[in-house]
């Protein structure tokens, strides 16, 4: 069976954080491709559970004190790096 190309066009920043992932995991973008594809074919669907991103717990908890008018203000990023380091 002959093989055939794909394209898709993606940001530069997806490709660059997708591929240090799957580096890690010793997969090359081109190896993740076919894995998905071949899970869509083998489940019938998506092999995953499409979600929307969300923050975490922690992160929701420190809007909601911003939000309710407690946590720090910093006027700078530099203001808020001496406070941490203190």
């Amino acid at each position: 069976m002959a093989n055939v190309t794909v394209q898709a066009r993606i940001s530069h920043e997806l490709k660059e954080q997708a591929e240090v992932i799957l580096a890690e995991i010793g997969l090359s973008t081109a190896d993740a491709i076919r894995v998905f594809l071949q899970q869509t074919v083998n489940t019938g669907g998506l092999p995953f559970q499409p979600t929307a991103k969300r923050p975490n717990a922690e992160t929701l908890a420190a809007m909601a004190e911003v939000e309710n008018g407690g946590g720090q203000v910093f006027a700078s990023t530099e203001e808020l790096f001496a406070d941490w380091r203190n």
